[in-house]
């Protein structure tokens, strides 16, 4: 019964990104799904990008032509800490960190660890954000 109750509190809604099941219909997920897919489309949101909640998202968006040093790694780590923690009450923001990737220059990893309030379980997740579109040659 107490399973239940904290499944009801993370919520169900549709899957991101929206998905048809086999069966025609759409999918849902819910749970620790559910916050993670939270996280993801915050971050993916730019502030002003919705009509109706000109504030919601995270404003990384504006990093994009950023150079690749660690100054603008603190400013991404700043932008989402504060995001996740306005936005998102069903979880603590335990970490979030900033890394280059290795294989592409241009890429930086952002690494968020949390915990979910209601169960206390862990979960992390790794956004990609790409710092320059192009080579501007």
């Amino acid at each position: 019964m107490a399973t239940q109750n904290v499944r009801k509190f993370l919520g169900t809604g549709f899957s991101f990104p929206m998905r048809v099941s086999p069966s025609g219909n759409l999918t849902y997920s819910s749970g620790e799904e559910s916050v993670r897919e939270a996280i993801w489309i915050l971050l993916g949101t730019a502030k002003g990008e919705r009509q109706m909640m000109p504030t919601f998202g995270c404003g990384i968006q504006d990093m994009v032509f950023a150079p690749n040093n660690q100054t603008t790694w603190g400013n991404l780590q700043h932008l989402v800490k504060d995001a996740l923690t306005q936005w998102e009450p069903r979880i603590d923001v335990l970490d979030v960190t900033v890394t280059a990737a290795a294989d592409e220059a241009n890429t930086l990893l952002i690494r968020v660890d949390y915990r979910i309030r209601s169960n206390n379980a862990f979960g992390n997740l790794v956004y990609p954000f790409y710092i320059t579109e192009g080579q501007g040659q």
